[in-house]
């Protein structure tokens, strides 16, 4: 079902996974960056992004520390692994905890994905979100749970689910869908976010 391979694995300081599958990206990432206080959980991390304010003294010579506000630690995280030239970046514990955090997370892998041009895909204890655009094909299982919400497409369509998409103008509209088979495709002219669940 995830068959990607990741340039590193960006960890951020919201609910550490537990599930064998967001691990199993962990285990296999060639590089790991925290952001800031997410180093207490991989002290083997090899650099630390943030303003520092929750950054354990013992890590400081690892710390690459930004202070300007406008961009959260997730962003400065990502912008480090783009100057390293990772583009293929698995998101860990960018949810939970903090609602608002959660929220405003899920929203900027969008941004990286149409900004930045970061190819990524965020990994929670639960299932996994993934940005795309146009017209794409999913690797799904039958009766995998499924929803797509819409980031300004006039044209959304679908196959291989079992209810069809529109072009929803309201992100709960694309929620609690189910694939139909091993993969499922949506037909699109702009942008949409993917959930999908282990």
């Amino acid at each position: 079902m995830i068959e990607k391979a990741f340039d590193v694995v960006v960890v951020a300081n919201g609910e550490f996974p537990s599930h064998h599958v967001p691990l199993a990206v962990l285990r296999q990432a060639p590089h790991v960056v925290c952001c800031d206080g997410a180093i207490r959980r991989l002290p083997n991390a090899e650099v630390v992004i943030g303003d520092g304010d929750s950054v354990p003294s013992e890590y400081r010579s690892r710390l690459i520390q930004i202070s300007e506000q406008d961009d959260n630690d997730l962003t400065k995280a990502t912008r480090y692994c783009m100057s390293q030239g990772w583009h293929r970046i698995a998101y860990l514990g960018a949810t939970g905890m903090r609602e608002d955090h959660t929220l405003g997370n899920i929203s900027l892998l969008m941004r990286y994905f149409r900004e930045l041009q970061v190819d990524g895909i965020m990994f929670t204890d639960y299932g996994f979100f993934t940005p795309a655009y146009g017209d794409q094909t999913f690797s799904s299982l039958q009766g995998q749970q499924v929803s797509i919400f819409n980031f300004g497409s006039t044209r959304l369509a679908s196959s291989n689910l079992k209810w069809p998409c529109s072009p929803f103008n309201q992100w709960w509209q694309g929620t609690l869908n189910e694939a139909l088979s091993d993969s499922f495709s949506i037909q699109s002219d702009g942008y949409y976010l993917v959930y999908q669940t282990y």
